[in-house]
C-alpha cells in the first residue's frame, strides 16, 4: 500500500482544537468538518488540499481532547497519510480506529518542507521525498494495521 501526495507543514503541539475547530462539533458529517479542517491555523488549507495529499507536522500532532473529529477531517479533506516527530496518544489511535494512516518519523518531519512531493510506501515504512530525492525510515505498519487501514477503519475491519 502507497501514498503519493505534496505536502501540507504544520509545527509542533497542533492540538484538535486547531485541526477542527469546537464550533464546528455539533456535527457529524465527515464532508462538513473537512469544510473547516485548520481553518484556524491555515485558513486556505480546505482550497489546496487535493485528494492523496500528506500531511506532516512537527511533535505531539493531535494533542488536546480525544474526539475523532480531528481525524475524520484529515481524512475526509483528502489527506493519506499524516507524518510527525510524535503523535498524542489517543489521535493515534483514533486515527488507525478511523482508517488515517499515520507514520511517526523524526527525520522526515524535520526534513520535508511544505510543497514537497512525497511517497510513503505502509508496507516498508520508507518515505521519499520525490523533491530533494531523500528518503527517510519510518515504522512500517504491522499486518493487522493494514488490515484495519485497507478496511477503512476498525470496525469495517471487524466485520
Amino acid at each position: 500500500m502507497k501514498a503519493l501526495g505534496k505536502v501540507h507543514k504544520y509545527g509542533d503541539n497542533v492540538d484538535t482544537d486547531v485541526i477542527i475547530p469546537a464550533r464546528y462539533l455539533n456535527s457529524a458529517d465527515a464532508k462538513e468538518l473537512a469544510s473547516h479542517c485548520m481553518e484556524d491555523i491555515d485558513a486556505d488549507f480546505v482550497n489546496k488540499v487535493q485528494a492523496g495529499d500528506i500531511m506532516v507536522a512537527e511533535a505531539n500532532f493531535g494533542c488536546g481532547s480525544s474526539r475523532e473529529h480531528a481525524p475524520i477531517a484529515i481524512k475526509e479533506s483528502g489527506i493519506s497519510c499524516v507524518i510527525a516527530k510524535t503523535f498524542a496518544r489517543i489521535f493515534y489511535r483514533n486515527a488507525i480506529n478511523i482508517g488515517l494512516p499515520i507514520i511517526e518519523c523524526v527525520e522526515a518531519s524535520e526534513r520535508i518542507s511544505a510543497g514537497d512531493e512525497v511517497e510513503i510506501d505502509f508496507d516498508t515504512g520508507v518515505i521519499t521525498n520525490k523533491t530533494k530525492n531523500e528518503t527517510y525510515q519510518g515504522q512500517p505498519f504491522p499486518e493487522f494495521l493494514i488490515n484495519i487501514i485497507n478496511k477503512n477503519g476498525l470496525l469495517n475491519s471487524l466485520k
